[in-house]
């Protein structure tokens, strides 16, 4: 009887390893189809802005490749987060997938309230673009340098506003590092939108900001405004005689405002493979590259392990902000 009880329980463990390596050998069989129906492109912000754009450029390309609709879906709201909330929690068969900018990762490293972790819930799929800000004062500003701004900051502590697109914005950020770097006292004001904050510095509400050229270029062009220097990490081609913000006397400042897409953290390594190597070639596509560049921004098309590492770096980096700067929003 013991044996008999022995090979019954060999025979049942037998199954189960036959039935879990079955389970495990079909398993990549189920993504051989995907995409067999629509996909949800979810975009936190509204329409026409960055990461709207991103995301129609994306999901116009990946519906002609596979021939299924990519669908763009705008849920906005509580800064970014109800759009990658809804990811997070869709059904992980990659049909939902969602675009995210930098500022989430700002948001990740302010906000501990979260209905998500955002490098725990949700897995990267590819970096779609690099975006710099450009140094930006009003023409009628004495500050011809970075060099010269500080020390027009340091001359006049408290009295020199700078433009934000919102409270823990990247834009906010951007300053709010600048401030930490170089010990320099500036006052936040905050607008609903980053084309607010740039109409501030038109009106003599502000005194400096950080813009996409996008949006600087217009009145650049007509002398309104100078650019002091860019806040990548290296001078941009397309902007040469433009110093970067760290070679222009604050060592180590780079803020980037990228673009990229995530899913859920469930969702098979397989298909998220297919997403990034579709994503990849729209943003080798000439097309793509030109209307995603006519903010400045350079597509970049990383493999999902680099852009989840970078998330978390970023988070990272935002978060050691605070800590040190002793920042609180309000």
């Amino acid at each position: 009887m013991r044996n008999l009880a022995l090979a019954a329980r060999v025979a049942t463990l037998s199954v189960g390893v036959v039935a879990s390596s079955a389970v495990h050998a079909a398993a990549p069989d189920a993504t051989k189809d995907y995409p067999n129906k629509p996909i949800r492109l979810v975009a936190p912000f509204v329409p026409g802005g960055g990461s709207d754009t991103t995301a129609r450029a994306i999901a116009l390309k990946l519906s002609e490749r596979w021939g299924q609709q990519v669908v763009v879906d705008n849920r906005t709201g509580a800064a970014g987060a109800i759009g990658v909330e809804i990811t997070a929690q869709a059904i992980p068969d990659g049909y939902t997938i969602c675009v995210i900018s930098a500022s989430h990762a700002v948001l990740s490293a302010t906000n501990s309230k979260l209905p998500y972790d955002l490098a725990r819930d949700l897995q990267g799929i590819s970096q779609a673009t690099s975006l710099f800000y450009v140094l930006t004062v009003p023409v009628s500003s004495p500050a011809k340098s970075v060099k010269e701004f500080i020390a027009y900051a340091k001359a006049n502590p408290g009295k020199l506003n700078f433009a934000s697109s919102g409270v823990g914005s990247l834009q906010h950020f951007s300053w709010e590092l600048f401030k930490h770097s170089t010990g320099t006292q500036l006052t936040h004001v905050p607008y609903k939108g980053a084309a607010g904050s740039l109409v501030g510095m038109l009106a003599g509400e502000i005194q400096a900001g950080f813009f996409s050229m996008f949006g600087v270029r217009p009145h650049l062009a007509s002398g309104r405004v100078r650019v002091l220097a860019i806040s990548a990490s290296k001078r941009s081609p397309l902007l040469p005689e433009y110093p970067t913000v760290a070679e222009a006397g604050v060592p180590g400042y780079e803020v980037d405002q990228w673009y990229g897409f995530v899913t859920s953290a469930r969702v098979p390594r397989a298909i998220v493979a297919k997403l990034q190597a579709a994503m990849a070639d729209a943003l080798r596509a000439p097309d793509v590259a030109r209307r995603l560049g006519t903010d400045g921004s350079t597509p970049v098309g990383s493999s999902p392990e680099q852009f989840s590492a970078h998330i978390q770096s970023e988070i990272a980096k935002w978060r050691k902000l605070v800590k040190d700067a002793g920042l609180t929003l309000k």
